[in-house]
């Protein structure tokens, strides 16, 4: 493998390093987010356990999106619709029942709660990885194409306030990628 940064003219997204298996890419985003890199991603093949830790991710804002729109469901929509059907806009005493027997709405009241929390996991999640992104300028690399098959890498993008092409490059090397390369926009 090569350990020179390509490098060509025009404005650059970032660098973009190599690693050759799971243990050094994890092991190199702990270096990354150690030395203080904010605008940095990593990339896997297939999930890497405990690799948000390393990066030093926030948890996901997605559990309370999905939570907030499951409670929004069962409330509004479901269990409000059902009771003023049952006690204004359909009134009938059925065998001496009470006007609102709530317990007969608790079956529909759980399923659209069900349904608006997995509503909400799906429209957070897509919202907040931004997706779906048909273009990104890592395609412009060939050899970004192996992240789907058996290689890592980490991406440090140019908007980072410490990034420096070479030195970022170098700090890359010497965290033990096998390939740097400079990706343009």
């Amino acid at each position: 493998m090569s350990s020179a940064a390509t490098v060509t003219t025009g404005k650059s997204y970032g660098v973009l390093a190599e690693f050759n298996n799971p243990a050094e890419l994890y092991h190199a985003c702990e270096k990354v987010r150690d030395e203080g890199f904010q605008h940095w991603d990593a990339h896997t093949p297939f999930p890497v356990h405990g690799l948000e830790d390393a990066m030093g991710a926030p948890r996901s804002k997605v559990p309370w999106i999905s939570l907030v729109l499951a409670l929004f469901g069962g409330t509004i929509p479901a269990f409000a619709l059902q009771s003023w059907v049952a006690v204004e806009a359909s009134r009938q005493v059925i065998s001496g029942k009470p006007m609102l027997s709530w317990q007969a709405f608790i079956p529909v009241t759980f399923e659209v709660s069900v349904l608006m929390g997995a509503i909400g996991a799906l429209v957070g999640m897509l919202m907040i990885n931004r997706l779906p992104q048909l273009y990104h300028s890592l395609f412009r690399s060939e050899r970004f194409e192996r992240v789907t098959d058996d290689k890592f890498f980490i991406s440090i993008e140019s908007r980072d306030p410490k990034f420096d092409a070479e030195g970022t490059a170098e700090f890359l090397r010497g965290i033990g990628s096998g390939h740097v390369e400079l990706v343009q926009d």
